[in-house]
């Protein structure tokens, strides 16, 4: 029998647990490298922002400062850019680089991005799923429910599901960053491959999520034939 958490099938994510490591010690490295270096222009994160915004004609998009590292964040609920107080306040290569892809996020809304509104519309069924997933499975599989152990991993496809349509997202988002950097040349060519490192790094990460949860979505299915075949 297989522990469900723990058992000889833990082999199989270990690729992704080591892609992972590696996209957080990357993202980590290359935004502190990037945030040392001042850009040119001398406008903040903040000002980045607001001036891609202009000039895409978003002035209801409304930019603030929020807590945390890294935190940075577009809710087209509420057509708000949160801007983490390093990006914000920041004159760096990096906080270039974040606040024009979370931009991008919101041209991406204005545009009716087809794969930015599924995945919002995906929100409340991955925050549901990734919550729920792991308990069902685990009293199925104690229980011998073969009905909940399908359930549990219906129910956690739908959080993997939510990774994979994020890729194309997060993507688009930092190509549309990196065009409007250029195209408005509010960088020069040395800090553009800055900004590109740090975006190249913080789209390993979600590159790292996919390829974990899918992984985790294979050793599932293999504990639960498994457990049908006892």
């Amino acid at each position: 029998m297989f522990w469900p958490f723990w058992d000889p099938t833990m082999i199989i994510v270990i690729p992704a647990l080591l892609l992972a490591l590696y996209a957080q010690l990357r993202v980590q490295s290359t935004y502190g490298r990037w945030s040392q270096v001042p850009i040119a222009n001398g406008l903040s994160g903040a000002q980045v922002a607001q001036e891609i915004l202009r000039r895409n004609g978003l002035s209801e998009v409304e930019i603030e400062r929020t807590d945390g590292v890294l935190s940075d964040h577009y809710d087209p609920r509420t057509r708000t850019l949160s801007l983490s107080s390093d990006v914000h306040d920041g004159v760096s290569v990096a906080s270039t680089g974040v606040a024009a892809h979370e931009t991008g996020h919101a041209v991406q809304h204005a545009r009716d991005y087809a794969p930015l509104a599924l995945r919002s519309a995906m929100v409340p069924t991955a925050q549901f799923g990734s919550w729920l997933a792991w308990p069902l499975f685990a009293i199925g599989f104690f229980i011998h429910s073969g009905v909940m152990i399908q359930l549990g991993i219906l129910i956690f496809s739908a959080t993997v599901a939510f990774t994979i349509v994020t890729l194309p997202v997060e993507f688009d988002a930092s190509a549309r960053a990196m065009r409007a950097l250029q195209e408005e040349r509010l960088v020069t060519a040395d800090e553009f491959r800055g900004v590109r490192s740090v975006l190249t790094a913080a789209a390993l990460t979600y590159v790292a999520a996919a390829a974990m949860a899918v992984l985790q979505l294979i050793r599932l299915l293999l504990i639960a034939n498994t457990r049908r075949e006892e």
